[in-house]
Order: C-alpha cells, then structure tokens, then sequence
C-alpha cells in the first residue's frame, strides 16, 4: 500500500470543521510519521547553486529559510485556512504580530481607518498612537451600530477593524451589516476573531475580508505558547501580507506551530464544553451582581444577533461589582481556584481586571467611553467542574459584600 504523505485538497476542503482540526494541513515525510513531525530548521540545504536561485526566484517549489517557510509552521498555516474556510493563512510569533501587520501592509500615509470602539488595550494603542504616528487618520465608532461605520466612509478610508465579541466588553458587531458596507465601498473588512475562533464564528461566511488571530488563545488553548495568524484570499496573504512579514520578520517558531497544531486537535471539544460551562456560571453570576456582559444569555442586549452568527458563545464574559477598583481587587484577592490572570481561552478558569491590566495603557477617558470601568472584571471560564467554579464565585462574592 502506498504510504500517503500529503492529502488532497479536494478531498480535505470537504472535511467538517471538527475533522479539519485533527487532520487538516498534515504532510507527512518518508517515515509516515502520524503526528505532525517538529522541524526545528533556520534553513534549508540545495542539491546545487541553480537550484538555490531558482527557489529564490520563485520558479522551484521548495524552502528557503524559515522567516519564509518552515514544515511544521505550513501545516500551521494549511490546517487553520481550512477550518476558516480561507484560501490562505499566515501565521506570525503573536496575535498582536498578526494585528500590527495587518493593517500596516495595507495602510500608508493618508488613508483612513475606521476601527470599532471596544478593543483589546494594545489594539486601541494601534489604532489611537501607532497609525496616526505615519499618518494614518483613525475614526473609532460604536462598532454596535453599523450604521456609524458607514457615516464614518471617507473617499480615503482603506479598511474597517473590529473585534466581535469585543475584548473584554463582548460587544457583538453585525457582520454582515458591517462587511456589507465595506464591500459597497471598496474598503477591506478584517475581523478580530480570537474570542471565537472557526470553530464557532466564522465571519468570512458573512462577508469579511480578512480574519486576525491571537492563536495564543482558544487554538493553543492551554496557556502555554504565544502564536497568531491572518486568514484571507491567497492574492491578499501571498501580494499584501508576505512581503510585509517576509521582510519585517514577526516569525512564528516551529515549535510554538507544532504546540498549536496540538492544541488544534481538541479545540472543538475545549471551546464547546467550554462556553457550555460559561453559561452555567453565567447564569449563577447574574444573580449576583449588578451587571453581567455575555452574549449567551438573553440578558445580553445583543443576544439574538449573537446566536445567529455564532455557534456558541465561547468561554469569556464581563461583569460588574458596585464599588469600584477596591470591590474588584478584594474579589480577586479572595478566589481560592480561579486565578487571577490577563489571559483567556485558557483550560484553566482565569479572571482580570481589565482597567488595571489589559487596559491599563488605555486613556482613562478611552476606557470609560469603551465601558471598562473600575467595576468591570473579566472572567474565563475553564473545563474544571462548573459547579467547582462557582463555589469559589460564591465564597469570593460574599468576602466582598456581594
């Protein structure tokens, strides 16, 4: 029998979402090796110095260096195209990598970008330092209102950016709406996606041009490597994006590729027992305190938006306690089993406060205007027993006051 080293893309495209993660993109060498081998490489060797200029060229298949390709990084890079249903995907050393080089390899002195209001901390700082430092003019709107991004249209405007649900305050945007606009316009819709992933969101089925990862989050998972990616036509990830990342560098590591690649494999199982467990806590959170922000629940005022782009909700929300900075910190003083952590789609449940950490370079006018207020924590919800998660909820809640 002929030991298969490579899979046809005619029969994999056709794979569902849930098989795609396990077995999407793998290449296998001569030794039929079944988990996807780690190769750890700067470079590459060539038969003889034609064969050297010609890859260089562009006119022989093969590997360079590894800022450019790398084996365990393409499987990477092949296996998450499949699952968003993209043409092509480039991966980068984190997901703030992928979201500076996104916009930076299409955007030039004298355009415009409109980008949405709630954000992740370091994102709002591209938009409201980085890019207007080249020139760059940024309108932020309430990403909530589609109808704000279109008001927003100027003939100059290149790309409309936007997290949904949105970091930390799980504002959900209308991605239809919204990508509709841009394609009326001409203008490149990219989606932050990191908080749902493919394997619940997929926003290129509602008409986005691109999608940007953090895949350091639910793709990994499990807390342990720092990875990103971009998804999108091949004309935009190998004429747009490549020759700004080819030549800047932002690489992933083969390693941290192949961590990914594992962490892959379970992401169905993880993000879906994952956000069911979100809701059961949810529900026991809304009861308790003044405000509780997960699109989940009916409670959310986009709810209904939410459910009908979304497969499920994921594993992160927000909510409030009434007094302020002291009220959140004492909550996070007194978890016996949460930890107290800025990251998220980790199996572990973690909590933050976000005005304090993810925010924290944020104008306080910013974050105020955002909705991340002294009162705000945000929670991610793990695979330990929900009803162990609450428990510590519920002794942390009642140390405070609440």
């Amino acid at each position: 029998m002929k030991r298969r080293t490579g899979q046809d893309t005619s029969i994999t495209r056709n794979w569902r979402p849930a098989t795609q993660a396990v077995r999407g993109g793998t290449a296998r060498s001569e030794f039929g090796e079944t988990s996807e081998a780690l190769f750890l490489t700067s470079g590459y060797a060539y038969d003889c110095a034609a064969d050297a200029a010609a890859r260089f060229a562009g006119e022989q298949v093969g590997m360079t260096y590894s800022r450019l390709q790398n084996p365990t990084v393409q499987m990477l890079e092949d296996r998450i195209a499949l699952l968003e249903g993209a043409e092509a995907c480039r991966s980068m050393a984190t997901g703030m990598a992928a979201m500076t080089a996104v916009l930076l390899c299409q955007l030039q002195m004298g355009d415009h970008i409109v980008a949405g209001r709630a954000a992740f901390g370091s994102c709002r700082w591209l938009t409201d330092t980085l890019l207007p430092k080249f020139g760059i003019e940024v309108t932020i709107v309430d990403a909530r209102d589609p109808q704000q991004f279109a008001d927003a249209v100027k003939p100059n405007t290149k790309v409309f950016f936007f997290e949904t649900p949105a970091n930390p305050t799980m504002d959900v945007v209308d991605l239809k709406a919204v990508c509709d606009i841009a394609r009326r316009h001409g203008i490149v819709s990219v989606v932050d996606n990191a908080f749902a992933t493919p394997a619940l969101q997929r926003p290129l089925e509602f008409g986005a041009d691109v999608t940007a990862y953090s895949a350091t989050k639910m793709m990994d998972g499990q807390g342990r490597v720092l990875a990103g990616a971009v998804c999108g036509t091949a004309a935009f990830i190998n004429d747009v994006l490549l020759p700004f990342t080819r030549n800047t560098g932002p690489t992933l590591s083969a390693f941290n590729a192949w961590v990914v690649l594992k962490g892959l494999e379970t992401l169905d199982l993880r993000i879906r027992r994952q956000s069911e467990n979100a809701i059961k806590v949810g529900q026991f959170m809304e009861g308790r305190v003044p405000r509780i922000l997960h699109p989940g629940l009916p409670s959310h005022p986009q709810h209904n938006l939410a459910m009908a782009q979304m497969d499920a909700c994921g594993p992160i929300f927000a909510f409030e306690v009434a007094d302020g900075r002291t009220q959140a910190h004492g909550l996070l003083d007194a978890l016996q089993l949460v930890d107290i952590s800025n990251n998220i789609g980790d199996s572990r449940s973690l909590m933050t406060h976000p005005a304090s950490t993810t925010h924290y370079g944020v104008a306080e006018d910013k974050r105020i205007e955002m909705g991340v207020t002294e009162n705000l924590l945000r929670l991610n919800v793990g695979l330990e027993d929900p009803e162990d998660v609450i428990a510590d909820l519920d002794q942390a809640l009642t140390a405070v006051g609440l």
